[in-house]
């Protein structure tokens, strides 16, 4: 169970965030003292049966203990491609589902939240799983939830410090990408893709370069996520641009004992 704010005497200075979606989930723990990641796991819901959310769910909690410890903190990471970032000197918290009709289909029943990210003088707009969220009431007594792209833009934003030329990074989840380019600590573009094939991927990537005037030849890529050197990905894009490499993590191995494609691959998870 979730203690929120305990005493020093009740604290055990760990941290559990889950990433949660209609597919699966992914959770890692986290020694909030040594700032540490300590574990981590993946749950993958077959979803062919249209077994209810609720009982995936509850099937993933009975089956991972560290989901019942006790924890000073809880976070749940909504991953999903319904959010859109929003600039504070437009923004209004009783209009959150007008910024998102632009790019996705939003209706009067849904539910609308928003993350602040007021250092970057803006706020990530995106619609939350509620009926997760109902689950893990009763599951913790209190806990917090954000986007996962609230966390991946805010690392990436903060790589880009005293970084005066244009930067892309590619993310890569299961069947969806996310564009991002960024000017020392200014978000230039942000969007998501969905995509089945490498040339899905590269016609998407270079009609964004285009957009922004960006010249293959010149401006670096970094991708990040579920990517490797291997990957066909990988390949094609190091056919068409020039400057193409994988993020650096050696920072975020600094805090745990995982491999540099796990760093990759669960990026949002362990800066969440």
């Amino acid at each position: 169970m979730l203690v929120h704010n305990p005493n020093i005497t009740e604290k055990v200075y760990k941290k559990l965030s889950i990433m949660v979606s209609p597919d699966g989930l992914s959770f890692c723990t986290t020694d909030t003292l040594n700032h540490r990641v300590l574990g981590f796991r993946e749950v993958r819901f077959d979803t062919s049966n249209n077994t209810p959310i609720e009982e995936l769910y509850g099937n993933a909690l009975r089956g991972h203990y560290e989901l019942a410890e006790k924890y000073d903190e809880v976070l749940l990471v909504h991953n999903n491609n319904l959010s859109t970032f929003v600039p504070v000197a437009l923004f209004d918290e009783h209009f959150l589902g007008s910024y998102l009709q632009y790019n996705t289909k939003v209706f009067e029943s849904d539910f609308f939240a928003y993350d602040s990210m007021s250092v970057f003088h803006m706020n990530a707009v995106y619609i939350p799983y509620v009926n997760i969220n109902n689950f893990f009431v009763d599951q913790y007594s209190e806990f917090d939830y954000k986007h996962a792209n609230t966390v991946l833009v805010w690392k990436l934003l903060e790589a880009s410090k005293n970084v005066d030329e244009k930067k892309m990074f590619v993310h890569f989840g299961a069947g969806r990408f996310e564009i991002i380019v960024v000017q020392n600590q200014n978000l230039l573009l942000f969007n998501s893709f969905e995509y089945r094939t490498p040339e899905d991927f590269i016609y998407y990537l270079l009609f964004t370069a285009e957009q922004l005037n960006l010249n293959p030849e010149y401006f670096k890529l970094e991708l990040l996520g579920d990517i490797d050197e291997a990957s066909p990905f990988f390949e094609i894009a190091y056919r068409y641009i020039r400057n193409v490499s994988l993020f650096d993590v050696s920072n975020t191995q600094q805090h745990n004992s995982f491999t540099e494609a796990e760093n990759r691959k669960h990026f949002i998870l362990f800066h969440s």
